[in-house]
């Protein structure tokens, strides 16, 4: 993963910040956009998985996999056990 992965990543997980524990897991941006491109290699990884915007949105939204929040966590960083469980359910989709 590339240094810029790495942050687009942790920006969709809202880190860092003081508790130390994403609070949300999703980036929305528009095709052809900086940083678009990486997102779907993340895709391609299993890191992340996209769904595609609908009428009320500019762009897709990418969110993590449990493997991919994990490879972004700095040390005393977590993830709750509910948050684990609903990316645990996140499965790449082809389109």
């Amino acid at each position: 993963m590339t240094e810029k992965q790495r942050e687009l990543m942790r920006h969709a997980l809202g880190l860092p910040n003081k508790q130390k524990t994403p609070y949300r897991n999703h980036f929305c941006i528009g095709v052809g956009s900086d940083g678009y491109e990486e997102w779907e290699e993340l895709v391609s990884k299993g890191l992340a998985v996209r769904a595609i915007g609908g009428a009320n949105w500019s762009g897709d939204f990418f969110y993590l996999t449990l493997a991919g929040a994990k490879a972004v966590l700095l040390p005393k960083e977590h993830i709750s056990r509910e948050d684990a469980e609903k990316m645990r359910s996140l499965v790449a989709v082809e389109s």
